[in-house]
């Protein structure tokens, strides 16, 4: 028997986790890129000199969740030993803690699991794709433009063939046995799908801001600063920011603008406002003090950011056999929590083990839609609710006569005087709440489990006073959205 040829559009992310999945020599696995091999070059000078037109957010902050981690270090032993090797490091559960539990301190299984990688992505994509270069199965076909599908019609079903290509003039196609999209946020399969006569369901939700991004280096002989302190990130409501560590003694500032900040992301573009703001915000300001870093990089922007469910499945049935869209091509959400690489992996191995359950196309179509949905789609649900909030709440921050009512009043408190400080005062829930922001469970479910609730209610009756001396509420984040217009200029 032959083995099954597999065709996959796009060598990002999505793309290299299906090199990763797939790559164990039991499938003939090409991968088509627009974009040329990367350089044979270090991580430092991959970052400033690999051009990736395909991947528009290749030089953004970045966080690789334990999802991803756990993923790599127990399937993919090598690739994580490479990843080291090249700079990348782990950040333990542990190291994370926040003051008051560090001393309470005892480790459980599980934790181990709550890892981030803490890695560029430009690094995290040289060393994944010279790792996925070397399995077997595998080639790259790179500086090549896929121009549409090869398909026919059986039974009312599309039946995806392959794909045309286009490269210096020259047009070729490529048949295979199961064809998939891992082509970005910026895909065009589904006009194509639309024009075969295919019915594409969308569902999108804004996200409500722009991204603004860039890079530091630590001094030689400069520290990070320690974990106490302002925290790294948070929402002042007109803006969030978010301190994200890499490879190599790099670190990078995010700052998320709302859309209706016209004044604000008209200007952030500039290095030196970008700076000012994140020299405002304290838990930016001590990571980019001039004798501890210097800036890498000029200041990327990156708007069009929204969250969207795509699918071609009609009534529970396939519209299309074999073919698979995987990654930001079919689910994306707001960047704002390091989902998209994570999602787009395991979304992969989704497609890997339902290759692997039946040969038979539609079933293969079933299953993934339903383990995606699974696995993905209460994430999409509440990045969702969150934006939508979000996105009422900065218009809440330009109206100086808003007045909240008692529901968002309580809601606040909620958050602040309950959810906050339990997480920094007990560890059970501490847990919980990580576990799900590592994509281990359910992102809202931890809050309606009764024995979490019971203690987040607890610490909601504790008086403030006790909270405050206890190190269970955070340093104040920064100015409020008049103090920082003022600051940086742009107050009328």
């Amino acid at each position: 028997m032959t083995r099954e040829t597999v065709l996959v559009a796009g060598a990002g992310i999505a793309g290299l986790g299906a090199a990763l999945a797939l790559g164990d020599g039991r499938r003939s696995v090409t991968i088509l890129d627009r974009d040329p091999p990367p350089p044979d070059a270090s991580p430092e000078e991959a970052f400033h000199t690999w051009e990736r037109r395909g991947a528009t957010q290749l030089r953004h902050s970045h966080v690789f969740l334990g999802r991803l981690t756990t993923l790599i270090r127990e399937r993919y032993p090598v690739l994580m030993e490479e990843l080291l090797a090249a700079g990348a490091r782990i950040f333990n559960f542990k190291d994370g803690l926040p003051p008051a539990l560090r001393d309470r301190y005892v480790a459980v299984r599980g934790d181990e699991d709550m890892s981030f990688l803490f890695s560029r992505r430009t690094t995290l994509e040289l060393v994944m794709r010279r790792h996925a270069a070397r399995l077997p199965g595998i080639q790259f076909v790179t500086d090549i433009g896929v121009r549409g599908l090869l398909a026919h019609r059986e039974g009312g079903v599309l039946v995806v063939d392959g794909l045309k290509t286009e490269r210096d003039g020259v047009v070729t196609e490529f048949r295979a046995d199961v064809t998939v999209d891992a082509s970005g946020r910026n895909t065009l399969f589904p006009d194509w799908l639309k024009a075969e006569g295919v019915e594409v369901f969308e569902e999108e939700s804004p996200a409500g801001i722009l991204y603004f991004t860039r890079h530091y280096r630590l001094r030689d002989g400069a520290a990070e600063p320690s974990r106490d302190g302002p925290p790294g990130a948070g929402d002042l409501g007109y803006i969030k920011y978010g301190v994200f560590n890499a490879d190599n003694r790099h670190f990078s500032i995010t700052l998320a603008v709302p859309e209706i900040e016209t004044e604000l992301r008209m200007g952030i573009m500039k290095p030196e406002t970008f700076d000012h703001i994140c020299s405002a915000i304290p838990g930016a300001a001590r990571w980019m003090d001039p004798e501890r870093s210097e800036p890498a990089s000029a200041v990327f922007g990156m708007g069009n950011l929204k969250s969207l469910w795509r699918t071609t499945m009609k009534d529970g049935a396939p519209q299309v056999s074999n073919f698979f869209a995987t990654g930001d091509a079919a689910v994306r959400t707001n960047p704002l929590y390091g989902r998209g690489c994570s999602a787009g992996v395991v979304h992969a191995h989704i497609l890997l083990a339902a290759l692997d359950a039946t040969d038979d196309p539609k079933e293969r179509a079933v299953i993934v839609e339903r383990e995606t949905r699974a696995a993905l789609r209460p994430y999409y649900d509440a990045m969702v609710r969150q934006d939508l909030q979000s996105i009422r709440r900065a218009q809440h921050e330009r109206d100086p006569d808003y007045k909240p009512r008692l529901k968002a009043r309580l809601v606040k408190s909620f958050v602040e005087d309950a959810i906050t400080p339990a997480t920094r005062g007990d560890l059970v829930v501490l847990r919980a709440s990580s576990r799900a922001f590592h994509m281990f469970g359910d992102p809202v479910a931890w809050l309606k489990n009764p024995a979490i609730a019971a203690r987040i209610l607890r610490m909601w009756a504790m008086p403030r006073a006790r909270k405050r001396a206890g190190q269970l509420y955070p340093p104040a984040l920064g100015p409020n959205r008049r103090e920082m217009l003022g600051e940086i200029g742009l107050l009328g």
